[in-house]
């Protein structure tokens, strides 16, 4: 094991995990909707290999939200910490990981443990393999916004995270960029692009029915369908306030225009929705969609403002301009590209950008034809590759199999 004087130095390239055991035990732990999404092509990919036995752990750090994401791509947990209890603090969540995987660790003893992202489950889930001296491959590594408290809790979770893993699975170059000029050894590098297309492109369906009748009786084709995703802990308060009052005033000046904005159930957003939107016939309130809906819904769409992460990369792949309602992001790729804009939660600023994008539509196509930064939907195969050759199991090299990306 190589000591480092910066911690952040992640990844000895000369610690390896027991080569005795013929078939490689891997742990998944993941607690959140958008982390089953972008785990389930990793697992049903690793679960096809003959030379890993794949051990799946829930934390149901969201509970509801993550099991419609399990019973669609059929993930049936080996073990369920169910960590979930009413007004749970990250101090909470943190702790009740920290114990309950702790204690799988034990009995199972894998050789290496996977997380994803950004979640207060990653860092726990992380922690608790570094203490007992667990390698660890953190999925979607790599993204940054060099600001501690935007987003927050996240863009400490996923550096902190990064300074513990052997193996760090990033998603584009940039997110590789990032790692490198942090000290991270380029040979524990893979650029994989990101497993959300995959799971993206395995759910999206041209002759989709929304369970919905109000989903199912928009016209689509004649009508311009603006979708809304607003949540984030940042823009609560005054900032969510000017974002929904800009949507008001946007709808009160377009006439084709159709508002849809599944709301999320937190009662700081969903009051403040329904004071601000509740009262027009052409915003229509919903409750949160399962993903499997929301993404054939995302498709049919004509813009989406939203505050998500997961959404900057699903848009550019189903040619979707968005409107990123944050100051910062820790995904420059789509904006680079240009399919993305970030614009803040000025109420002024977000009628402007889109007005422009409602009524110009030589800048509409500018960016609903940039390029998709995430990949090609064969991401999840990579990282198996990845974790093979680490593991001692594959000839190839994890520069062959991510070559061409």
């Amino acid at each position: 094991m190589v000591v480092r004087d910066n911690p952040c130095q992640s990844g000895s390239v000369d610690h390896f995990p027991d080569r005795m055991r013929t078939i490689k035990k891997v742990i998944c732990i993941f607690g959140t909707r958008p982390e089953a999404i972008k785990m389930a092509p990793v697992i049903k990919v690793l679960e096809e290999s003959t030379k890993l036995k794949v051990i799946t752990v829930v934390t149901a750090q969201h509970r509801e939200m993550l099991d419609q994401v399990l019973r669609l791509f059929n993930i049936e947990p080996q073990y369920d910490l169910n960590i979930m209890e009413t007004n749970q603090s990250i101090t909470d969540i943190t702790i009740r990981v920290l114990k309950g995987f702790e204690a799988i660790l034990l009995k199972e003893q894998p050789d290496l443990v996977l997380v994803h992202g950004d979640t207060t489950t990653t860092l726990a889930g992380s922690l608790a393999a570094f203490y007992r001296q667990i390698p660890i491959g953190h999925i979607e590594a790599g993204l940054r916004t060099y600001h501690k408290y935007a987003p927050y809790p996240e863009e400490m979770n996923r550096k902190l995270t990064g300074c513990l893993a052997d193996l760090h699975f990033a998603p584009t170059l940039t997110a590789k960029e990032a790692l490198l000029k942090e000290g991270v050894n380029s040979e524990i590098i893979t650029v994989t692009g990101n497993t959300v297309i995959d799971a993206l492109l395995q759910t999206i369906k041209r002759d989709f029915y929304f369970k919905s009748a109000l989903l199912n009786g928009i016209d689509y084709q004649t009508r311009k369908v603006i979708l809304v995703t607003a949540h984030r802990r940042e823009n609560l308060g005054e900032p969510l306030g000017d974002i929904f009052s800009a949507i008001r005033e946007i709808i009160d000046r377009n006439e084709d225009l159709e508002v849809i904005f599944p709301v999320h159930p937190n009662p700081k957003v969903r009051e403040l929705a329904e004071e601000i939107l509740g009262d027009s016939e052409r915003i229509h309130l919903i409750g949160p969609l399962d993903y499997e809906p929301f993404v054939n819904l995302m498709n049919r769409c004509y813009l989406i403002l939203t505050d998500s992460g997961g959404i900057q990369e699903e848009a550019p792949a189903l040619g979707k301009p968005v409107l990123v309602l944050r100051e910062t992001t820790e995904r420059p790729e789509a904006v680079e590209a240009g399919i993305v804009k970030l614009i803040g939660t000025s109420k002024d600023h977000l009628i402007r950008e889109t007005q422009l994008l409602l009524t110009d539509h030589q800048e509409y196509e500018k960016m609903a034809k940039a390029v998709n930064p995430y990949g090609d939907g064969k991401a999840a195969e990579r990282i198996l590759n990845g974790i093979l050759n680490y593991l001692g199991l594959a000839e190839a090299t994890v520069e062959e199999s991510v070559h061409g990306l």
